[in-house]
């Protein structure tokens, strides 16, 4: 029976979803932080739960050619990547098996064509928005990263997935903070005026949006901090402040006071332009949304005589992508600010073949179905949580030849594959292609094209 500080010989057998190393004592699954599958460790149980146990390593008996140096100097503590201490290409098999097992386990399809995930030639610095929790710390106010499961803050002079503008714009506010003695928020008492730092970079235009998530619409001296960035980083197009004083870990509020600029940047992708206001959705890593985005529109096959959908559509990325092959594209969204964005965004780029409207995917799909708007090919791009059975009860009746979904979990991705692949739904999945959109973290997105059988 394992105990708790009990040190243990394990190899390392298999890796779980988040990145674990895995391991058994007398068949009893350990999950051992930083260990790769063909590793042997000795490792130290810091907690046994009913299932299983975990474990720190204490040292390597065995190391996996695929073992690399972490380049992030507190990867260890921060939470931010899970993946450092793999060479990219083992991260890319990783993923790919990620997808196999969920899809496998989850969804009961077997057989199904998953493609080599498709990395990044130089996968460094290509996030395009960064999002610094603001809290107490030790020696005083901190900004960073929340600590792997923890809300400890960390601080990293440095992070090697973001742009370096966003580290930049960090350290001045912090440097605000700290000289103007301005309260950040603490979560456990609810206290502070400063909780976030979000900043938004156009890789297209250069343009750069900082956003300033409060608990209210006041910032002492904030004129400071505005003239700082203003000099100080170049391409800066919008200075917000985000109204958040609600209880709890959703970062933005619903109210934005424009400070400085436009209120929204500008980002060009695949040949379109795209306006990205502070609430809107858009990914995160722009070199692969167009490769992802790309894949998506070769495996609709579009023509001219054809009506798509596109499900949770935020600014009409995707519903863009497609018009410019279909006849007609629907996008459907529930934040009504990204629908006004996404309207403007056809009219920027001389589309005129689109229509949008803000609402539940699951409510507005059935209403306009119901009104005769029948299409070819439903693109499916939902949230983490997957798609709702009302949606897809629509979709079935609708009954398009094929549907692209895009998914960013391949577990909720799974699930909803194994409802539309039933009897009753019949659709089967022709091709799954795992794409990197987010380089060493456990995160993988796909792109499924199903087809009625």
């Amino acid at each position: 029976m394992l105990t708790k500080n009990s040190i243990v010989k394990l190899d390392i057998t298999g890796m779980t979803h988040d990145g674990l190393g895995v391991g058994r004592v007398d068949g009893f699954a350990v999950f051992v932080q930083g260990a790769i599958d063909g590793e042997i460790v000795l490792a130290k149980i810091i907690k046994v739960l009913k299932s299983y146990a975990v474990a720190r390593v204490m040292e390597f008996l065995k190391t996996s050619p695929q073992r690399t140096e972490p380049f992030c100097p507190v990867y260890k503590r921060c939470g931010g990547c899970s993946l450092q201490h793999m060479s990219y290409e083992k991260t890319l098999e990783f993923k790919r098996q990620v997808v196999i097992d969920n899809l496998t386990r989850i969804g009961g399809l077997k057989d199904v064509k998953v493609n080599e995930t498709i990395g990044m030639e130089n996968p460094i610095n290509y996030r395009n928005k960064a999002q610094y929790p603001v809290g107490p710390g030790k020696d005083g106010p901190v900004a960073g990263f929340f600590a792997r499961r923890s809300h400890e803050i960390i601080y990293a002079p440095v992070c090697g997935i973001q742009h370096p503008l966003s580290d930049k714009v960090k350290d001045i506010v912090l440097g605000f903070i700290k000289a103007e003695n301005i309260p950040v928020y603490d979560e456990n008492t609810g206290a502070g005026l400063i909780r976030h730092v979000v900043v938004k970079t156009s890789f297209g235009t250069g343009e750069v949006m900082v956003i300033l998530v409060a608990t209210r619409p006041e910032i002492p001296k904030i004129n400071k901090l505005t003239e700082r960035l203003k000099r100080d980083i170049p391409g800066l197009a919008s200075i917000i402040v985000n109204v958040n004083p609600k209880w709890g870990n959703v970062i933005l509020g619903d109210q934005n006071i424009t400070l400085y600029g436009k209120g929204f940047i500008e980002d060009k992708l695949g040949g379109l332009t795209f306006e990205i206001s502070p609430l809107s959705f858009y990914q995160v890593n722009p070199v692969q949304t167009e490769v992802l985005y790309n894949k998506a529109i070769e495996y609709a096959k579009l023509n001219r005589n054809e009506t798509v959908y596109d499900l949770y559509c935020g600014i009409g990325t995707i519903t863009l992508f497609a018009a410019r092959k279909a006849g007609r594209a629907i996008g459907i969204e529930v934040v009504s600010e990204a629908v006004e964005a996404a309207k403007r965004n056809a009219l920027k780029n001389n589309i005129t073949n689109t229509e949008f409207y803000a609402g539940k995917a699951e409510e507005v799909f059935p209403k306009l179905f119901a009104e005769g708007k029948k299409a070819d090919v439903v693109f499916i791009d939902p949230p983490r949580k997957g798609c709702d059975e009302t949606l897809f009860k629509t979709l079935v009746e609708m009954s398009p030849s094929r549907i692209v979904y895009v998914s960013c979990n391949p577990s909720t991705l799974a699930r909803d594959l194994k409802y539309l692949c039933s009897e009753d739904a019949g659709y089967e999945v022709r091709v799954v292609q795992p794409v990197d959109m987010f380089p060493w973290s456990e995160h993988v997105e796909c792109v499924v094209l199903m087809s009625k059988l």
